[in-house]
């Protein structure tokens, strides 16, 4: 069987990425220029300005991608694109950028589900991995427990309905005057702090459904901030996000868990930005030995938005019949 060689695009955030595949899982190269020097200085991603630097970026990212790669045009089989969820000017930059390529080429054009690359970033960090299995996906904007019933089909099975828990992590670092992204900050804050200093609520833990929902400790943690402020006493940084986090785990692990259990699943593949955070990593982990359940991450790189995990679920999608016409448009809400 001939192998499979594919370009895959991914421009729906503040990362312009371009990766070289072969076969989906094999990933020859895969670039990344990160925006977030850029956005720190204004607390967060500006739509605009990301757009605008997707576009300086994308075509040298191409070419060097092809280096690096040493391949030419010639040797694509198909072209891979982030079509949604997104912001609609750097998705349409991506997808602008790979109808060109797919039409001047004569090859195919996949339009990828951004959340389902998540999922498949696993598949290429752990050859072995196949499904079906539990999926907990947690980036900045979206968190998800899925059943993941073959390559192409996914059940959704809980999701967030208000702030994701990446996004409540942004909120309260910047609450707290932490650098933009506020995750990592966090993560690192709390190695130094009391995880019980601060009791904040797990909110939905112990609903029925798996649904999460993050705004309202987001609130109880501004609130508390706040109030320390009109007493006037310092706060105490690594406690704070110490327990935070520890609120944000215990929902997302025990939920994944039950989940699990509840459909007689042995594996969980966490993914997403949130899944580069090492608490999150550890408590997976223990408690995966603990009930004998396998976890699966993806390497670091592979957590933040990247190409290679878009290329990856485009493969999926290819051999399965899964195509576009040039006409395909963004969908900045699009759900998988």
């Amino acid at each position: 069987m001939k192998d499979l060689i594919s370009m895959a695009i991914e421009t729906s955030c503040d990362e312009t990425s371009v990766a070289v595949l072969k076969n989906g899982r094999d990933v020859l190269v895969n670039l990344i220029s990160s925006q977030i020097d850029v956005h720190k200085r204004f607390g967060g991603v500006v739509p605009e300005v990301a757009s605008r630097m997707h576009l300086e970026s994308i075509n040298n990212i191409i070419e060097e991608a092809l280096e690096e790669g040493d391949i030419g045009f010639e040797d694509l089989d198909f072209i891979s694109c982030t079509k949604g969820p997104g912001l609609i000017g750097a998705l349409l930059v991506g997808v602008s950028a790979s109808k060109a390529l797919s039409y001047s080429l004569g090859i195919p054009l996949v339009g990828v589900n951004h959340m389902q690359g998540h999922i498949c970033a696993n598949y290429i960090s752990h050859k072995e991995l196949e499904p079906p299995f539990i999926s907990l996906v947690v980036s900045g904007g979206h968190t998800y427990l899925i059943e993941v019933l073959s390559y192409a089909d996914y059940n959704i099975i809980g999701r967030t309905k208000d702030d994701a828990a990446g996004e409540s992590f942004d909120k309260i670092g910047r609450a707290m005057g932490l650098s933009y992204p506020g995750g990592p900050q966090i993560d690192r804050l709390a190695k130094q702090g009391n995880p019980k200093a601060v009791d904040f609520p797990r909110v939905m833990m112990d609903s029925k459904d798996y649904d999460f929902s993050f705004s309202g400790l987001k609130t109880a943690v501004l609130n508390y901030i706040n109030h320390q402020k009109q007493k006037e006493e310092d706060l105490n940084v690594e406690d704070i996000c110490a327990s935070f986090q520890a609120s944000v785990m215990d929902v997302l692990v025990e939920k994944s868990f039950r989940l699990a259990h509840e459909k007689g699943y042995k594996i969980i593949a966490v993914s997403g930005g949130v899944a580069a955070n090492s608490e999150l990593k550890k408590r997976m982990e223990e408690r995966g030995q603990e009930e004998n359940i396998k976890i699966y991450f993806p390497e670091p790189i592979l957590c933040t938005d990247n190409a290679a995990m878009i290329g990856c679920a485009g493969y999926y999608d290819f051999i399965n019949g899964k195509t576009e016409d040039l006409d395909m448009r963004v969908d900045p809400n699009l759900e998988l």
